[in-house]
């Protein structure tokens, strides 16, 4: 009859368990690095102010994001400024993910990880470098900072530095303040850099 066609049994997909898929994202990964396809990998990581996402190139690490920046959108920024050959690859971010591990359990006040800077560039690049000489456990002012950068009049430009510091926590521009104690901005919330601040146990700006 028209239209009457024997309907053939289509077999069923197997479902994937979460194992399974995290297991062929790792091969997948493992095969774009060897055939040097893997430009930025990415990984997300638990930690007490939220989910984190760390994103590395073969330099080092370049990006640290809080949630409240929309993982999916600097995923986005990543692949439009670097690169879009970015892949969740958690290998290559696991110093990292063990380095913040200690740091936020009290067992490390300094990273030693590789660190690419490429998404700064010029006056802020340079404050960013500067940020990792502030000790652990004490902060410095804007005017601080701009003063140890060589540029004492820099005070606003110091703040947008640190504002837009792409590698948070381990580039620790939560160290700094404004001169009357005051958080100033910063990428996680007023409450992330609250949090960052007790657990070192910081004390105020320098006069």
């Amino acid at each position: 009859m028209k239209g009457n066609h024997a309907q053939r049994d289509v077999p069923a997909i197997p479902a994937v368990s979460e194992a399974e898929l995290t297991a062929l994202q790792g091969k997948l990964a493992e095969t774009a690095a060897a055939a040097g396809l893997l430009d930025i990998a990415y990984t997300t990581v638990d930690s007490p102010i939220g989910t984190l996402l760390l994103a590395a190139s073969e330099r080092g690490l370049v990006k640290v994001a809080f949630e409240r920046q929309n993982h999916d959108a600097v995923l986005d920024e990543l692949a439009t400024k670097l690169s879009p050959r970015v892949l969740r690859a958690p290998a290559r971010l696991s110093a990292t993910a063990r380095e913040l591990d200690e740091y936020f359990a009290g067992r490390r006040t300094a990273f030693g990880l590789p660190l690419d800077h490429r998404l700064s560039s010029g006056f802020r690049q340079l404050v960013q470098r500067h940020l990792p000489l502030i000790p652990y456990g004490r902060t410095e002012s804007y005017r601080d900072v701009a003063e140890g950068v060589g540029n004492p009049k820099a005070v606003r430009a110091v703040g947008t530095a640190c504002a837009t510091n792409p590698i948070p926590i381990v580039v620790p521009c939560h160290r700094v303040v404004r001169s009357d104690g005051s958080f100033g901005e910063y990428a996680g919330g007023p409450e992330a850099k609250a949090a960052l601040l007790r657990l070192e146990g910081a004390a105020g700006p320098r006069s």
